[in-house]
């Protein structure tokens, strides 16, 4: 496909067993989502994805973005955004330089900046660039983490069951920021959760894994 997020017979193992194949298409604006427990290889694929696999695991295939090649590519040239259970915000850094480590070089610190009061308007927090991190609420964390992401200007969303620790008002509240800021972005994403809810609130493609499993092409 020459847009979107494509894995292309990928096998990840762990030792000399097979951990999960994947096989499988994501177009600009959709969402896949793998479920299964805990130890499926769930999140192992997505650090296959981003270039970051543990060398205790090997993987074979292809990851296509774009229709470009990336699997060998290293993993700050991959264009892949990446959201976790934590938002990772630097606890030394105010909300503003938190962002700012998120844009591409370039620019003056004008434009710069003009980017980073655009990204906390998108979201609801105007004024938010000298704010310490750590008197946000969670949910404010999460805006400013998925800004941070987005600033860098990805061309595919990896979710690593992001909405996890919010409680149930909160989450269905980020999670829908999430899919309505990917999608505006025409972003392919590939979400991996145990929870149905955040499956269905997805909209997309859900497969269950369990150990083994091999996902089919659609």
């Amino acid at each position: 496909m020459d847009k979107g997020l494509s894995l292309q017979n990928v096998t990840i193992f762990n030792g000399d067993a097979p951990l999960i194949r994947v096989h499988h298409d994501v177009a600009p604006g959709a969402v896949l989502t793998v479920m299964g427990p805990s130890g499926v290889g769930k999140s192992t694929l997505l650090a296959f994805i981003t270039g970051t696999l543990a060398k205790d695991f090997k993987a074979t295939g292809e990851v296509w973005l774009d229709g470009h090649n990336i699997t060998h590519a290293p993993p700050h040239q991959r264009r892949v955004g990446i959201l976790f259970q934590d938002d990772l915000l630097f606890p030394h850094l105010s909300v503003g330089a938190n962002l700012a480590f998120g844009l591409p070089p370039g620019g003056t610190s004008i434009q710069r900046q003009a980017k980073i009061d655009a990204a906390l308007s998108e979201v609801g927090l105007e004024g938010f660039a000298p704010r310490d991190p750590a008197t946000l609420s969670g949910g404010q964390k999460a805006r400013v983490a998925l800004m941070r992401m987005l600033l860098s200007d990805p061309s595919a969303l990896l979710l690593d069951e992001p909405f996890s620790r919010l409680d149930a008002a909160l989450r269905a509240q980020v999670r829908d920021m999430v899919f309505d800021r990917a999608r505006a972005r025409a972003l392919p994403v590939l979400m991996v959760t145990h929870d149905a809810e955040d499956a269905h609130a997805a909209g997309g493609v859900v497969i269950t894994l369990g150990h083994g499993d091999t996902v089919p092409k659609r």
